[in-house]
């Protein structure tokens, strides 16, 4: 998966079916640098949503600590700048549970 793959899914979405939300934001500090994107529509599950998430590639990982006694540890993360992961996720609204239920990639087969 890679950008350009998900304007072409998100482009015969927007064909095909209802749109109620498109949107992209930054993720969190504490999830690590990266972008979500996702986009809400009305499918033949019902209502549905697709997300990708888009993180730089991790180069190295190194573990900052110290062996005295109540000392804590710090992972320190390396990531490239020009290499970047994408990660597709699919979910479906519960109506009972009131939440997004994630459909797993076996089940499409």
């Amino acid at each position: 998966m890679n950008i350009e793959r998900w304007s072409e899914i998100v482009g015969q979405i927007k064909d095909n079916f209802t749109i109620d939300e498109e949107k992209e934001f930054d993720l969190d500090e504490e999830d690590g640098p990266g972008v979500c994107r996702y986009v809400v529509f009305k499918g033949p599950l019902g209502l549905m949503k697709l997300e990708l998430i888009e993180r730089p590639v991790i180069l190295d990982k190194k573990a900052a600590f110290s062996n005295r006694i109540g000392s804590t540890t710090q992972v320190n993360y390396i990531y490239s700048d020009s290499e970047k992961t994408h990660k597709l996720y699919a979910f479906k609204w519960d109506e009972v549970a009131g939440d997004w239920q994630e459909i797993e990639a076996k089940n499409f087969a």
